[in-house]
């Protein structure tokens, strides 16, 4: 048997126990951890090999690794563990740096994973809004400016341009970071599996999608059975929303063609009956979405002493998604009524939207791509929970 000479990177050790996993040091690898978990894969099971990696430093064998991610955070091991070592969250920990180790740019992911830079990135959108609204000479205005007695936000508070500009560019920006990070972590995991045997790569996406659309390995979770139904109303609900976003831009879609002078005799409101079928959806789901949110704090408090509460990492996701739940559904009830109050909670929701997917790449928002990435490697390895 070849000798390995292992150095431990100090750094990334202490690095593993500020990003929330300072109960590292108490595992003795017992592997209870592994028995009890129910996501985990019979040939070379997670998360014992993990914490051993973990506590000697192995940067790269973690960071090309597909299991971090494949963990679901069920707290099953953490539950179990006789040590206190909480394996759950030391992997939570883990996901986090992976994050900044692979976003591109990488600052980014550390300014949003550090608290510190909280009020410089909302400024960010926030100071952007403002020099929109300013060069429309809203500030100026001593009524509040409506309608036909209605507040219209597109017209009187900055133009509907505006925001479709700022919100494309700030989706491609997020894609293709995106793409960047999950393309720099599969070669990671390809450069530390090289003698992997690989199947059909769109059997293993198709396979996937359908473990997704199911939430099938939230499932299998014990000690925290409800996060399946919190998960699915949060994902099912941003497909929902994703759709209303889709169809308000189809609907104004003749207006631009108008506005560029592409077309004038397009008629601008042939499209107008799309709102019939986006409002409702996005109410639907606006809804789902905040039940959703409830129901993950509910979870993280009812299950705190079995599984923790969770770190800054996982508490700004939380509280990101349910503002925009709260200040979209503000926005339009005060619209209706017609109050001043409507403008600034309007300005506040675009600016945590803004917040929620500019900074998506670099956030736990991302786990839904790494996350897939990892699956799909696992099943295209032929190597499965199953």
């Amino acid at each position: 048997m070849a000798e390995q000479i292992i150095k431990p990177d100090l750094n990334f050790i202490n690095d593993v126990i500020n990003a929330g996993g300072e109960s590292l040091k108490k595992c003795y690898q017992c592997s209870t951890c592994t028995v009890v978990c129910n996501v985990t894969p019979d040939d070379k099971p997670f998360p014992r090999k993990e914490m051993a990696l973990a506590q000697w430093g192995q940067k790269d064998k973690l960071f090309g690794n597909p299991d971090i991610w494949l963990c679901h955070q069920c707290s099953d091991c953490t539950a179990y563990c006789p040590r206190g070592a909480k394996p759950g969250e030391v992997l939570g920990a883990i996901r986090k740096l992976s994050i900044e180790e692979f976003s591109v740019p990488g600052f980014l992911a550390k300014m949003v994973n550090n608290p510190k830079f909280l009020l410089v990135l909302l400024a960010v959108p926030a100071l952007l809004y403002i020099l929109i609204i300013a060069s429309q000479g809203f500030f100026g205005s001593v009524d509040i400016p409506t309608e036909e007695g209605k507040i219209v936000y597109g017209k009187f508070l900055f133009s509907l341009y505006y925001v479709d500009t700022i919100f494309t560019a700030t989706a491609l920006f997020a894609v293709f970071s995106l793409f960047l990070g999950v393309t720099k972590y599969w070669k990671a995991m390809a450069a530390e599996n090289p003698n992997t045997k690989t199947g059909s790569l769109g059997n293993a996406i198709s396979a996937t999608i359908v473990d997704i659309l199911g939430h099938n390995r939230f499932r299998k979770c014990e000690v925290t059975k409800g996060r399946a139904t919190a998960h699915m109303l949060v994902f099912y609900s941003f497909i929902g929303l994703f759709i209303t976003t889709i169809l308000a831009f189809a609907r104004v879609i003749p207006e631009y063609i108008h506005h560029l002078k592409i077309s004038e005799s397009i008629d601008v409101h042939q499209l107008d009956w799309l709102a019939y079928i986006y409002k409702p959806i996005g109410n639907v789901s606006a809804a789902a979405l905040m039940l959703g949110i409830l129901l993950m704090m509910s979870n993280r408090f009812k299950n705190q002493e079995k599984a923790g509460l969770g770190s800054y990492y996982d508490w700004l996701f939380i509280s990101l998604v349910a503002g925009v739940g709260i200040t979209g559904l503000l926005a339009q009830f005060l619209r209706m009524a017609n109050t001043v109050a409507a403008y600034p909670t309007y300005v506040a929701h675009l600016c945590l939207v803004f917040f929620l997917f500019a900074y998506a790449p670099f956030s736990k928002m991302a786990h839904m791509a790494y996350r897939t990435t990892a699956m799909v490697y696992t099943k295209h390895s032929g190597r499965d929970a199953e």
